[in-house]
């Protein structure tokens, strides 16, 4: 039986397979990767590489094996999620893995913004499938906001069409930590988790925190959809994107990102990461 982690060497892969290697043997821990060049580091230390991708089914046919805790990293295509996650749900039963934890969003079937609707279509293949289960309902990471700082800092606004909504936000090492926890702990199988960070912040409060951490002046410009849109465009972002993320901010002037419930708190056994430390440690190398 192995630990199994999928698009393990993406951003939250990397840091879960960080979070497994302070608790579980190297090889008690297997990684699968697009290539072996691109698991090259986490071979080194000693974790098993197994090759597959999301998009060709028939390699994820040796990715899992019987008694495996399996991790389920959502994919990042948007429009591509189901038949990818579809791909490795069939795989994972064909083994018998004795686990398997996917990555959602916050609200599970309750969300009713456009980015959960392949999170819900996965959620139920998992059902239908099933294999013993946990649901990591994952809230906003606070780095989605403070990876691109540069433009707010430029010119001096955050921009969203969020109106008053707030975030419960947390970090990717929060996450990150939750998924390890469920991973190699007990109890969690057939569980829903609704993970968010402990406390949720406007973006007013966003703003006035990325200008106290840059000594900046910086306001937060509230615009209407359409002209978010226009702006996301203008920026460079294609449109269909563009138009997920003002949908998201629509989702969370009506709410559906503020939850606090401490489940992810109570899985990492500390709070999670304040929205102003990020900022803060942002604004430093922005």
């Amino acid at each position: 039986m192995s630990i199994v982690v999928t698009g393990a060497t993406g951003e939250l892969g990397r840091l879960v397979i960080e979070g497994l290697l302070a608790t579980v043997p190297a090889n008690g821990i297997a990684a699968v990767v697009r290539n072996e060049e691109k698991g090259a580091a986490l071979a080194a230390r000693g974790v098993e590489l197994r090759i597959a991708d999301y998009d060709r089914a028939e390699t994820l046919a040796d990715a899992f094996r019987a008694g495996d805790r399996v991790l389920l990293i959502s994919g990042s295509e948007v429009g591509k999620r189901v038949p990818q996650h579809t791909a490795v749900i069939e795989a994972a039963r064909a083994a018998g893995v004795a686990q398997l934890a996917y990555t959602g969003v916050l609200g599970g079937p309750d969300a009713d913004f456009e980015l959960a609707a392949e999170h819900k279509v996965t959620e139920q293949l998992i059902l239908d499938s099933g294999l013993p289960y946990t649901f990591l309902r994952n809230g906003w990471y606070t780095e989605n906001y403070t990876a691109n700082l540069a433009p707010v800092l430029e010119h001096g606004a955050v921009v969203a069409n969020a109106g008053e909504g707030r975030v419960a936000s947390a970090t990717r090492a929060d996450y990150a930590a939750a998924a390890a926890a469920v991973l190699t702990g007990e109890g969690h199988l057939g569980r829903s988790y609704e993970l968010s960070g402990d406390t949720a912040w406007s973006f007013a409060e966003y703003a006035a925190e990325v200008s106290k951490a840059s000594g900046r002046e910086i306001a937060y410009n509230d615009v209407p959809a359409a002209v978010h849109q226009e702006i996301l465009v203008g920026a460079g972002l294609p449109e269909g994107f563009a138009a997920i993320l003002v949908d998201v901010d629509e989702a969370i002037a009506r709410g559906l990102l503020a939850g606090t419930t401490g489940d992810l708190a109570r899985l990492i056994g500390r709070p999670t990461t304040p929205m102003a430390a990020t900022v803060a440690a942002a604004v430093a190398v922005a």
